[in-house]
């Protein structure tokens, strides 16, 4: 499943500069319609924790999973404008739920085995969206959008479809009598892990989006070696996705946490020190291994929340946390365009260290087993 949302995700990033000359229209209103999307899947998360409480997370990931599959292809296809600004909204809603109701599944197989899998399972998002991105590039310079779009749509819905009957079915919360008249709780020490997954999340989309940027402006860096920066940092951290169950399982989730803050930290301050291009390459991708494992242990912490069923937890987190990739670029763009990436940087590692003081709110992530 989450595979099957990345590689969604992934075929989407390459449709994104056809979308101007196919309906005529700008940059800026580019602009709007990617966040259009992001604010479709931040507010149907809002709402995901209901569902998922009320029919259980296989149910919901897997009616969100297949028409989820189909949303790269309605977009691709919006004959005009409003029909596309509907799909946009609808691309985001109904990849926001499944991320949730998925997320919420991965904590009940943690909680029968006993032992962490949600990094490992980010690693598959993180493995599809390099494959989206990657191979559907490569479709559409051979075969055309519309070729790449139905491709992508099939293969994730045949992954949805070998999946679902695999998931892990647990009794809905409204059959357990647990569920809640609001979808957003009323214990505070939800919204700090939210503020923790927003801490975490902001600084990885600073790099996701401006690294390339720094690197080759303030650096000096060449096209390639900027690229680099992306790259390393993404392949540094899909890496890591896939140890970093193993050292959650061997050290615990805060100690964890701890170390992956004071790695990631450590990253973007090298980075925003640099005296070059390859020194700010491989402190980004040092950065990467760090962050890598922090939203994990955020939505598992979550997941496991006492006295909240895990979709309501995690929607909340995930709500908070992904407000920072949508308000990461815009307004970090802003910033480093009066102080330089450099101060900036820096003060994305302070955010950093503050997960890492609060650490401790991650410790019901252990409480898997």
């Amino acid at each position: 499943m989450f595979f099957s949302n990345g590689l969604v995700m992934g075929g989407w990033a390459p449709q994104i500069p056809l979308l101007l000359p196919r309906h005529q229209i700008s940059e800026a209103v580019l602009g709007l319609l990617i966040l259009m999307l992001g604010v479709g899947a931040v507010g149907a998360m809002a709402l995901s924790g209901g569902l998922t409480a009320r029919y259980g997370s296989r149910r919901v990931v897997s009616v969100f999973g297949i028409l989820a599959s189909f949303t790269l292809a309605g977009v691709v296809f919006a004959p005009n404008l409003t029909v596309l600004s509907v799909a946009m909204v609808a691309m985001g809603a109904f990849i926001g739920i499944m991320d949730v109701a998925m997320n919420a599944n991965a904590v009940e197989v943690e909680r029968r085995l006993g032992r962490a899998i949600m990094s490992s399972s980010h690693g598959f998002w993180s493995l599809g969206g390099f494959l989206g991105g990657g191979l559907g590039g490569l479709l559409i310079a051979g075969w055309g959008s519309r070729p790449q779009a139905l491709v992508i749509s099939l293969v994730a819905l045949a992954i949805v479809l070998a999946a679902m009957r695999h998931l892990i079915s647990e009794t809905p919360a409204v059959q357990a009598g647990k569920q809640r008249r609001s979808h957003f709780p009323r214990d505070a020490s939800v919204y700090l892990l939210g503020a923790m997954a927003l801490f975490c999340m902001v600084p990885e989309g600073a790099v996701l989006d401006w690294a390339a940027l720094y690197v080759s402006k303030e650096l000096g860096g060449s096209v390639a070696t900027s690229g680099l920066a992306f790259g390393f940092f993404s392949g540094a951290m899909a890496l890591m996705r896939f140890l970093g169950d193993a050292v959650r399982n061997r050290f615990g989730a805060v100690r964890t946490l701890r170390v992956s803050g004071m790695i990631a930290a450590t990253g973007l301050l090298g980075a925003s020190l640099a005296p070059g291009e390859l020194t700010a390459v491989a402190c980004f991708a040092f950065a990467g291994l760090g962050i890598a494992n922090m939203v994990p242990i955020a939505f598992s912490a979550a997941g496991n929340h006492p006295g909240l069923p895990p979709g309501v937890g995690i929607s909340t987190v995930a709500m908070m946390g992904y407000m920072g990739i949508l308000v990461a670029p815009s307004t970090i763009g802003f910033v480093a365009e009066h102080i330089g990436f450099r101060v900036t940087y820096a003060a994305l590692a302070v955010l950093l260290l503050l997960v890492v003081a609060s650490a401790k709110r991650a410790a019901a992530a252990d409480y898997a087993g």
